[in-house]
């Protein structure tokens, strides 16, 4: 018998005994990584002390969220997002020098392969919904505008859906674009107004937020995606604060500095300047990017 073997299982002792059995992994990363989990599940159930009830029932919620699975749906990532633990883990990936913008989670809607499209186009391809103007700039940490900025944007329609959750409702790659910013780094583009939405609660995480006395609703927001050679890939939301859930997103992504005014527009001299027919409404809000780290530049 190894000397890691030895010590026989006690309430006492429970995590000594467990940790120690990794003693012979090849990889250091995982012996760590273990060991602070056992340490904490197990200091988890001395302090709650549950039933055989109670276990089972953790049991067969774990495994009914891992049979709602599937290509196109990861129930364990939506049990991430409202936990806090998606949040907490992109804060630790992405911290940033002050001034900077901050990140937050890239949400499950994003589309690889996105047409490109000029600058001030119409992302809004079903023409449904209250009109808005999105614009403002991309600058570095000293203020200076960044040229050939890649923008990735999507958002949700007035109903609260995504393109990919209305698949032959919606056209493809509605509500979506991606632009490069010029010498000056400004951006602007044509939209709708997005709308509060409501994560998937069909499921059993849907069902734990119930139990809970939780909403599963998204305050409306605009998703970024903006990289650019030498920066740090920014993803992020900007958030209409006005909102009725931006206290309480169901994912913990609000932050108070991504928060932007929605202005609704009805003068008739700048209706007719932007190429609107009626009343519409107005967000502006600038990007910082840091720089890459050696580190960052190297992967």
């Amino acid at each position: 018998m190894d000397a890691h073997e030895f010590g026989y299982f006690t309430e006492e002792n429970s995590v000594e005994v467990v940790t120690n059995r990794n003693k012979n992994t090849q990889n250091p990363r995982l012996k760590e990584v273990m060991e602070v989990i056992t340490r904490k599940l197990h200091e988890a159930v001395k302090e709650i002390e549950p039933t055989d009830e109670e276990w089972m029932h953790a049991i067969q919620f774990l495994t009914k969220t891992g049979q709602i699975c599937d290509d196109y749906r990861q129930e364990y990532i939506l049990l991430s997002d409202i936990l806090g633990v998606s949040m907490l883990a992109d804060a630790i990936q992405s911290r940033r020098p002050s001034g900077a913008t901050e990140n937050t989670v890239l949400g499950p809607f994003h589309v690889g392969e996105v047409p490109e499209m000029e600058m001030g186009s119409n992302i809004c391809l079903d023409q449904k919904g209250e009109p808005m103007l999105v614009h403002g700039c991309i600058r570095d940490l000293a203020g200076n505008p960044l040229k050939g900025a890649r923008i990735d944007v999507w958002q949700a329609n007035d109903e609260g859906f995504y393109d990919v959750q209305q698949r032959g409702v919606q056209p493809d790659f509605n509500l979506r674009g991606v632009f490069h910013t010029g010498e000056d780094g400004r951006y602007w583009f044509k939209a709708i107004k997005p709308r509060y939405y409501p994560i998937p609660d069909d499921g059993p995480v849907g069902q734990l937020l119930g139990m809970l006395g939780r909403h599963p609703n998204r305050p409306a927001h605009f998703h970024y995606l903006i990289t650019l050679d030498g920066y740090q890939k920014l993803t992020t939301h900007i958030f209409d604060p006005d909102d009725k859930y931006i206290h309480s997103d169901a994912v913990f992504g609000v932050k108070e500095s991504l928060m932007a005014e929605f202005k609704r527009i009805d003068d008739p001299a700048k209706v007719k300047e932007h190429g609107f027919s009626d009343v519409y409404y107005d967000v502006e809000y600038d990007f910082v990017l840091a720089q890459s780290t050696d580190k960052e530049t190297a992967a």
